[in-house]
């Protein structure tokens, strides 16, 4: 007779794997009460996020419970084992993770994460900085990577409402030339045609004022008097006052918008969208949220 397989109980008691299943041979509605259904591994992989953009990629598409371990930029209301960073994965935690999947930016270095990734797993380096078509990437590769169910459909309405709200946008402010910065204080970055943020507004049809491709560090009156915009959007409502503190002498509208929408690549980009909408509604005056 074979063996059994055995599962020891808190109390020491021993009790056989096989028992509940050979109820079914009495009783198999009793069963499917009764007994948690069988899972394929293959239905969920294990999945390890280095990117926070990613994990909330991962819970926007229904995968959320087939990550098992995050990085240390993670939310800390997530009880899940942390594995180091973008640039320095934790070798020893992730293979300690078994993961059939390893997500990351492609900030991530290639070959180091190719040492840390264990035998078996598949490991993607994904973008979704550069552009919307590029998320809109990011998130089918994701999706099917993840073996996402109606991970099409859901791309597919984020990519229609995104295009509905730019085109919005666009009936009234196409040719508008903006300045979109970082910050108003200190040194920010302005953001070109060619990096997401910059793309958001092109796509609802404003002018890109900021020549350079994807970012550009300078100090503020310097970037404004280059670029010679029309609008300046601050994000972040402290640096949108420190713009209108300046904007007299510049000559320049101000526009204040929340940071927090604009910066993770993702389905998150329409809340961006509904902000813009408000924002930009009608015509706007110097000093205004608008």
């Amino acid at each position: 007779m074979p063996n059994t397989p055995q599962l020891t109980t808190e109390r020491g008691a021993q009790i056989t794997k096989r028992a509940p299943r050979a109820l079914c041979l009495w009783s198999s509605i009793l069963c499917l009460l009764i007994l948690p259904p069988a899972v394929r591994a293959d239905d969920c992989p294990r999945i390890v996020s280095q990117s926070p953009y990613l994990t909330r990629a991962l819970e926007w598409l229904g995968r959320g419970a087939c990550i098992v371990g995050v990085s240390r930029y993670e939310r800390e209301d997530m009880a899940l084992p942390r594995t180091g960073g973008i640039l320095d994965p934790d070798a020893e935690a992730i293979h300690a993770l078994a993961p059939d999947l390893i997500v990351t930016s492609n900030w991530a270095d290639a070959e180091r994460m190719a040492k840390v990734t264990p035998p078996g797993a598949r490991l993607l380096r994904l973008d979704g900085f550069s552009s919307l078509a590029d998320v809109e990437n990011m998130l089918e590769t994701l999706a099917k990577a993840s073996r996402a169910k109606d991970g099409a459909a859901k791309i597919a309405a984020f990519g229609k409402t995104w295009r509905e709200a730019a085109s919005r946008l666009a009936a009234q402010n196409r040719g508008r030339r903006v300045l979109v910065l970082s910050s108003c204080m200190g040194s920010p970055y302005s953001f070109g045609r060619e990096h997401l943020i910059g793309d958001i507004f092109a796509q609802a049809g404003f002018d890109i004022a900021e020549s350079a491709p994807k970012i550009h560090h300078a100090d503020i009156k310097t970037l404004i008097a280059k670029a010679n915009p029309e609008i300046v959007v601050a994000l972040g409502s402290q640096s949108a006052e420190s713009c209108r503190m300046i904007a007299p002498s510049l000559k320049v509208k101000v526009v204040g918008l929340d940071a927090a929408h604009f910066i993770h690549p993702g389905p998150g980009l329409l809340e961006a969208y509904a902000e813009m909408l408000e924002a930009f509604q009608g015509d706007c005056t110097i000093h205004s949220r608008c």
